[in-house]
Parts: structure tokens; C-alpha cells; sequence
């Protein structure tokens, strides 16, 4: 352990230095470095959320899969509910979309892009299917972003405004048991 000695001619010798480039040094890398780390972790964490809400639209999708959906009346919103139960630990409700879309075959299913010119277009509609059809559910998130403001765009919602989002997508489709 140093003496007290030691340290007060340790920090008169630090002051006495009049070099400083370290100091400055620091001040000229530290702002792009620290934006850098932002940045890792803000995609971090859209690639964790982008996974928790595919995990979640797996599994809800599942009771339409099932017929659990259909056989109980659920709703929209109900839907919506449970999938949004799925995903809480990130996202709220108030950012969430679903989409359920239900066709004869595979071969006539069409999906639109709910992204128009930076702007999320919400037209989507809930459907009951019948055993045999095949249903398409979406889910949509708007995840809000925040060190696009330092340089780094992952944004595709509100493109060049101060209210910029990440919208994260996820789908699942498959033929309803009879």
C-alpha cells in the first residue's frame, strides 16, 4: 500500500505535466468510441428482440395451427393479448401488430410490405380459418431507436425524422389441422 506521501507526490507530479496528449487524446477518440459501443448494442439488442418476438409468433400462432384459436372465438385483440403475453419482457402492447390472413392453398396466399416510403402502413385484418386452410399470421413491432441520432441508420420507419424505429417483422405459416 502506497503512503499518503506517495500519493500527494504522485498527484504534484501529475499536475506539473503539461503535455496532456493523452488527455487529448482520449477527448478525440472517446466520442467515436462510445458511439461505437451504442451502436453494438443497440443492433444487440434489436437482434435479441427480433428473436423474442419470432419465438412469440411461433408459439401463438400454434393455437391457430391447433384449432384452439378458432374453437374458443378468439378475437383479434384476444390474439393480439396472448401474443403480446408472450413477448412483455421487451416490447409493449402499444407497439405491436398482428395480422392473421387465412387462403385456400398455398399457392394463393399473397402478403403485402407494411413499410410505404418510411411509413408504416397498418391494414392488417384478422382472420378465421376453417381445418384445411392455410393461414398466414404476422407480427409487427415498432422497436424505437436511439443512437441513430450519432450516425449509425438501422431505421426503416420515420426515416430522417426525430422519431425514428426499427420495424421488426416476423411470420409464420402453415396449414390448419382438421
Amino acid at each position: 500500500m502506497r503512503s499518503p506521501a506517495d500519493i500527494n507526490r504522485s498527484l504534484r507530479r501529475f499536475r506539473r505535466n503539461q503535455r496532456g496528449s493523452a488527455a487529448v487524446e482520449f477527448a478525440f477518440i472517446a466520442p467515436m468510441f462510445f458511439a461505437l459501443i451504442f451502436a453494438i448494442i443497440e443492433t444487440s439488442i434489436v437482434f435479441f428482440a427480433q428473436q423474442v418476438l419470432e419465438t412469440g409468433t411461433q408459439d401463438s400462432a400454434r393455437l391457430m395451427l391447433t384449432h384452439q384459436a378458432q374453437d374458443s372465438g378468439m378475437t383479434q385483440t384476444q390474439f393480439k393479448q396472448d401474443l403480446c403475453n408472450r413477448v412483455a419482457v421487451l416490447m409493449t402492447c402499444a407497439n405491436l401488430y398482428v395480422d392473421v390472413k387465412s387462403y385456400s392453398s398455398f399457392a394463393t396466399v399473397s402478403i403485402s410490405d407494411p413499410i410505404s416510403n418510411c411509413t408504416f402502413v397498418n391494414n392488417f385484418t384478422y382472420q378465421s380459418s376453417n381445418p384445411g386452410d392455410t393461414v398466414v399470421v404476422r407480427a409487427f413491432y415498432q422497436w424505437p431507436l436511439f443512437v441513430t441520432k450519432l450516425g449509425y441508420n438501422i431505421t426503416n420507419i420515420g426515416c430522417g425524422t426525430s422519431n425514428t424505429y426499427r420495424l421488426l417483422a416476423s411470420t409464420a405459416a402453415f396449414q390448419v389441422e382438421p
